[in-house]
């Protein structure tokens, strides 16, 4: 099919999301879009083969709309409105052409829940499939933009959904372990198409929310970085943390690891004064619970169990470069 053949059947797929402000769209040398007045907000992310993935447990469809997600975390966790994104793709010579466009559908399913179009990118020869997205959105207002550095002392650590599932799933996946049928479908669901919590960052900035992280790398590791940001310590306790069921039943004593620091499960952290986290709670389309405290010394994560015990982990989440 060639470049310019396969970038016309990937238009078509994009094409498919309607914006009356995309100008130009796929096909040119730039997208072109009408702005509005508005605090913008842009995140990209990238995923690689052998890396983030691997083609023998992930469908193309999948891969589309994990790797879309990811990026629509970004911009749910600053409490804003996904808008545009641009796809570049590094394929190698015998990646089939219904594979990449089973790729684009998975991208294209998921942008269509959430108003987003998707106006462009590039594709090139690669050794292995690269996906590198960058999306742009925009904030209700300037001063409702959520951040990492907006943490304060005596705020409540508290979390959208539950956690452990995607990292469950990994190791499903990984290790091939079997499960009945139904759980088998909720783990590799949470791992390979997470829903990105648009709506739920939005009603956080709408109700006084300061302070929100998307829990990619793990739950400690990404509340470490918040606590860096905003110059503040955090206490967690291992009793409070909204563990999947699923995970709870399917993986026993190491269930409250995989939700502390498995990573990947995109729901979002923040952190509020009681009263805040009451009025988004009764406002929220998902269970938030409280799972610690923000305290006024800088310091590393603390997790307590339920004897008042500090706990060690192996690892905090995800490092990149280790």
């Amino acid at each position: 099919m060639g470049e310019f053949g396969l970038i016309e059947l990937l238009a078509k797929i994009a094409g498919q999301l309607k914006d009356k402000s995309v100008l130009i769209g796929i096909g040119d040398d730039a997208a072109c879009w009408r702005t509005e007045a508005c605090a913008q907000l842009a995140t990209s992310d990238s995923l690689i083969q052998d890396v983030h993935f691997t083609l023998s447990t992930t469908t193309w469809r999948e891969l589309g709309w994990k790797a879309l997600a990811v990026n629509l975390s970004d911009i749910a966790a600053m409490g804003g409105f996904p808008q545009y994104a641009l796809v570049s793709l590094g394929l190698p010579g015998d990646i089939e052409v219904a594979s990449v466009a089973e790729l684009y559908e998975g991208m294209a399913e998921l942008a269509r829940l959430f108003d987003v179009s998707i106006v462009g990118g590039d594709s090139v020869g690669a050794p292995v499939v690269i996906l590198s997205l960058a999306v742009v959105g925009k904030a209700q207002t300037t001063q409702t933009v959520l951040t990492r550095s907006a943490a304060a002392p005596g705020d409540r650590i508290a979390v959208t959904g539950y956690l452990g599932a995607s990292a469950a799933g990994l190791a499903m996946l990984k290790k091939g372990l079997e499960f009945d049928k139904e759980t088998a479908a909720t783990l590799r669901e949470a791992h390979l198409k997470p829903h990105p919590r648009i709506v739920e960052g939005q009603a956080l900035a709408r109700r006084g929310v300061k302070a929100a992280i998307d829990l990619s790398d793990g739950l400690v590791s990404d509340l470490n970085k918040l606590c860096k940001a905003s110059g503040v310590g955090a206490r967690l306790f291992t009793n409070q943390i909204p563990v999947h069921p699923v995970v709870r039943r399917s993986f026993g004593d190491d269930s409250i690891e995989l939700a502390l620091s498995g990573g990947e499960d995109y729901e979002l952290l923040f952190t509020a004064q009681g009263e805040v986290i009451d009025k988004v709670r009764k406002a929220m389309p998902c269970p938030v619970t409280v799972i610690g405290e923000i305290s006024a010394e800088p310091k590393m994560v603390e997790v307590i169990d339920e004897h008042g015990n500090e706990v060690r982990l192996e690892k905090e989440g995800w490092e990149h470069f280790v």
